[in-house]
C-alpha cells in the first residue's frame, strides 16, 4: 500500500479562509492498534463522514470509510498501514475525496477522545505542550490508552499545527465523586504518592446518556437521578446525581466493577498474590490473564453477547453461568446505585449490549419491583435507534434505553470550547 501525501497546510488564501465560518469538527479515538474517526458539521451536529483504520502495524491493515451524506457506499482499504501518522494520513486522503479535507477552512478543531486525565484535567482542555506533558505523565496508570492517544494528537498536530487540537477526557466526568466515593481505604500517603484514586472510565458516554435521559423525561439534568448502564466489551455503571456523577463502577483503571467481554470486574486483590506465589505467574501474566482472559470469555470463552444467548438456547451449561454471573454483578451494581442516590428516576442502558441485548436488559431487572423497576416485555423487544423508555407505566423507576454517542459528545465540548456557546 503506497503511503498517501499529506494535506497542505491551508495557506495563501487568507480572503477565502477569512469568508468562512469554521463549523466542522474532526474527531479522532486513537486505540493501540486503530484509528476511528468522525467529522461533524456543527451547525446541525450532523456527520458528514466516518472511518475505521485497524490491526496498524500488521499486514492485514484495514481501513473502511463511509461518506454519510450524498448516498455514497463506503470504500476500504487493505494492505499494511505501517503506524498512526500512515494511518491518520490514510483517513485524511479518503476525507479529501470527499471534498472534506483537513486543508479546508472550514474546519474548526479536531476534538481526541484521551482515556486518562487524572485529576488535573475535569473539562475539555485546548492541547498544549504542557498538557501533552501532562498526559504523558498519566502514562502508568493508563499505559494501554494513554499512549496511543498521545499518537494521535502528534500526528494530527503534524497535520494542521495552525488547527486546534482539543483533549476530552474519559475521566472528566467522574471528577465529581466524593472522596468517600473516590478513595480506596489504603495509606494515604502511598495513595497520593503514586495517584492510586477510582478515576472512573467511558465519561462521554455517561454524560451523553445521563443527559439524554432526563431529555427523555421531559426534565432538565439537575431535576434527575439516573443510574447509567454501559455495557460493552468494556462495562460501566454510574450514579448520576443531578447531572453530576457521584460514583462509578470503573477505578484506578477500566479493569475494576463489571463483568466485561474479556475483563474480570471486581476481584479480591489477594488473588493476584496467590496467582503470584502458588501458580509462579508474573504481574505481566496476571495483568494478561485479568484484563484479556476474563469476564466473559474466561467463564465460557466467547465475549460476544449474542453468541452466548445462541449457546444458552442451545443448553450450554458454561454459557448460562457466565451470564449468570455477568447480571449477578450487574444487579449488585443497580443495588448499590440506588442506596447511594437514595432516589432513582430512571435506570438508562446504553452501549453495544445495553442498546441491542433485550434478553441482558430484562435479566438485570428482574426481581427488582421493590426497588420500583420493571420492564415490559412488549417494549423491550423493540429494536430502535432512538432513545426510548422500556418500563411500563406503572413504575415508579423509568427504565430507558438510550443509544450513545460519544464521538458527537466529544465534538460539541470541543466546538464549544474554540467556538463558544
Amino acid at each position: 500500500m503506497t503511503t498517501p501525501t499529506p494535506p497542505a497546510t491551508p495557506s495563501g488564501n487568507e480572503s477565502t479562509a477569512a469568508s468562512v465560518e469554521p463549523h466542522r469538527v474532526l474527531v479522532l479515538n486513537s486505540g493501540s492498534s486503530s484509528v476511528k474517526y468522525q467529522l461533524l458539521d456543527m451547525r446541525d451536529r450532523s456527520q458528514l463522514a466516518s472511518g475505521l483504520v485497524e490491526r496498524i502495524g500488521e499486514e492485514t491493515s484495514r481501513l473502511v470509510h463511509t461518506p454519510l451524506t450524498g448516498g455514497a457506499e463506503p470504500r476500504e482499504r487493505t494492505g499494511r498501514i505501517a503506524d498512526h501518522d500512515e494511518a491518520l494520513k490514510a483517513a485524511a486522503e479518503e476525507l479529501a475525496a470527499d471534498g472534506l479535507g483537513l486543508d479546508s477552512p472550514e474546519l474548526a478543531a479536531i476534538g481526541h477522545r484521551v482515556v486518562h486525565g487524572g485529576l488535573r484535567f475535569s473539562a475539555p482542555t485546548v492541547i498544549t505542550d504542557e498538557v501533552l506533558k501532562e498526559i504523558e505523565r498519566l502514562v502508568p496508570v493508563a499505559p494501554l490508552h494513554n499512549p496511543a492517544n498521545i499518537t494521535g494528537i502528534r500526528t494530527a498536530q503534524a497535520l494542521r499545527p495552525d488547527l486546534p487540537q482539543v483533549a476530552v477526557f474519559d475521566t472528566a466526568f467522574h471528577t465529581t465523586m466524593p472522596e468517600a466515593a473516590a478513595r480506596y481505604a489504603i495509606d494515604v500517603e502511598t495513595a497520593d504518592a503514586h495517584r492510586i484514586r477510582r478515576y472512573g472510565f467511558h465519561g462521554t458516554s455517561h454524560a451523553y446518556v445521563s443527559r439524554k435521559t432526563a431529555e427523555l423525561l421531559g426534565k432538565t439534568p439537575e431535576e434527575v437521578n439516573v443510574i447509567v448502564l454501559h455495557l460493552g466489551n468494556g462495562a460501566s455503571a454510574s450514579a448520576v446525581a443531578g447531572g453530576r456523577c457521584v460514583d462509578t463502577s470503573m477505578g484506578l483503571t477500566p479493569l475494576e466493577g463489571l463483568v466485561m467481554g474479556t475483563r474480570s470486574g471486581d476481584i479480591d486483590p489477594a488473588v493476584t498474590f496467590h496467582l503470584k506465589r502458588v501458580a509462579g505467574m508474573s504481574a505481566d501474566e496476571i495483568d494478561v490473564l485479568l484484563n484479556k482472559r476474563s469476564g466473559l470469555v474466561g467463564l465460557c470463552g466467547d465475549n460476544d453477547m449474542r453468541v452466548i444467548r445462541r449457546r444458552i438456547d442451545e443448553g450450554d451449561e458454561r454459557a448460562a453461568l457466565a451470564f449468570d454471573i455477568y447480571i449477578h454483578r450487574l444487579k449488585k451494581y443497580i443495588g448499590a446505585y440506588t442506596a447511594v442516590l437514595g432516589r432513582v428516576d430512571a435506570v438508562a442502558f446504553t452501549a453495544g449490549v445495553g442498546e441491542n441485548a433485550a434478553p441482558v436488559r430484562e435479566a438485570a431487572i428482574a426481581g427488582l419491583e421493590e426497588l420500583g423497576m420493571a420492564v415490559d416485555a412488549s417494549l423491550n423487544s423493540v429494536r430502535s435507534g432512538e432513545p426510548r423508555l422500556i418500563s411500563p407505566e406503572y413504575a415508579r423507576v423509568a427504565v430507558a434505553v438510550v443509544p450513545t454517542d460519544e464521538e458527537l459528545e466529544i465534538a460539541d465540548q470541543t466546538f464549544a470550547l474554540v467556538e463558544g456557546p
